[in-house]
């Protein structure tokens, strides 16, 4: 006989369902150190996936085909293939669901393998949604386009459809910042239906270490995209009678925002993609971050940023809130405003003891999250809260 759930000492047994390598991967570690993984079903082969996980691995890598498909470059086959990975994966995942307590999903793979896990085995069922509201993003997305002239590709009928689903049937909807929050709030979305699960950073990885020269630099990281609010810090950049700076930008560039960035070419340094644990050396290099987001979920960049020792500028659509407090380890300024990024890269630049205090302070508040080890005890505690709560 089965002991009930509400006994405090039976562990928790949670599916994890993830076709790409997003933060979920960091949650199956946190639910196998606590001993509560019992499956993460993954469009990754079983070798490319941690060694401590294998074991618990349910592996789909032809969705990862189709996947790679999308991204060749031919004109809509991506928005083609999308949905059929999405769907190949998640009727994968219904068919091979195992009993289990929890089944975590990333949104937009698991319309059907939620029901499943409900009717099936009684599962609490949880959405996670790293970016914001789908319809939020949908509309900002496309009015940033706008101011632009840029043109804009709305998000797949077909997603948006399978997302807005998904927030209906599952009993949670897991959102990484008190921004994505708002905008479910704000979309109609039950508040007791919302579980606010920051990130973490990995420590090891990303750490200070010392700067090579005495050059007050800007760095960002990330892809360069009109949605990442690229223009706004070239414009804070580009101002007349800014004191002498770098910014180096460090990722892809989207052809979308190229002819945008052709005017600024002087004025920054692009590095291209740095593998990830090379980032670490680059951050160290640098003043200050900036990100001028127009929207996304929680922008880990920030928070690697930091355990680098480096203060942030970040705008309120970055989840910048649930990682650090503004004035003291960096400051949060509204979206679309180059004249805010600007002045506070002045301040910075101006006071180099209040720097040095910020960037020590933004260290010690990494350190502080213990990793993602914060992030894997938040959401099993509230697992075992809802689940007892039933």
């Amino acid at each position: 006989m089965e002991i009930p759930i509400n006994d405090r000492f039976r562990p928790i047994r949670v599916s994890i369902s993830s076709a790409q390598h997003f933060c979920t991967f960091d949650l199956a570690r946190q639910m196998e150190r606590l001993g509560y993984l019992s499956r993460l079903y993954t469009g990754y082969p079983k070798w490319k996936v941690d060694a401590l996980l294998r074991e618990k691995v349910r592996s789909f890598p032809w969705v990862m085909t189709l996947i790679a498909a999308g991204r060749v470059g031919v004109a809509n086959l991506e928005r083609r293939t999308q949905l059929l990975a999405v769907r190949l994966f998640d009727g994968w995942t219904a068919r091979s669901l195992e009993p289990c307590d929890v089944f975590h999903c990333v949104s937009l793979f698991g319309l059907k393998s939620h029901r499943v896990a409900k009717e099936r085995y009684g599962a609490l069922t949880v959405c996670d949604r790293a970016s914001s509201h789908i319809l939020f993003q949908d509309q900002i997305l496309a009015e940033e386009y706008a101011r632009w002239r840029v043109p804009y590709r709305p998000i797949n009928p077909g997603v948006v459809e399978r997302e807005l689903g998904e927030y209906e049937i599952c009993d949670l909807v897991a959102v990484p910042s008190e921004f994505v929050r708002r905008t479910f709030v704000e979309k109609g979305v039950p508040e007791k239906k919302l579980m606010k699960l920051p990130f973490g950073v990995d420590l090891e990885l990303f750490r200070p270490v010392p700067k090579e020269d005495r050059v007050f630099r800007v760095i960002y990281v990330g892809n360069i995209t009109l949605r990442k609010g690229l223009p706004y810090l070239l414009e804070a950049i580009a101002a007349p009678g800014l004191p002498p700076l770098e910014l180096w930008l460090i990722g892809s560039i989207d052809p979308d925002v190229r002819p945008l960035l052709a005017k600024y070419r002087e004025r920054y340094r692009h590095l291209g993609v740095i593998p990830r644990p090379e980032l670490y050396k680059y951050y160290s290099q640098g003043s200050v971050f900036v990100i001028a987001s127009i929207e996304e979920g929680l922008a880990l960049v920030q928070a690697q940023a930091m355990a680098c020792g480096l203060p942030v500028i970040a705008t309120t659509n970055t989840g910048a809130e649930d990682l650090f407090s503004d004035g003291v380890e960096g400051f949060i300024v509204p979206i679309r405003s180059p004249e805010a990024i600007r002045e506070k890269i002045v301040y910075l630049y101006e006071h180099p003891v209040e720097r040095e205090q910020m960037a020590e302070a933004a260290r010690r508040r990494a350190l502080s999250w213990g990793g993602w080890d914060r992030y894997g005890e938040k959401a099993a505690a509230t697992y075992r809260e809802r689940l007892v709560g039933r």
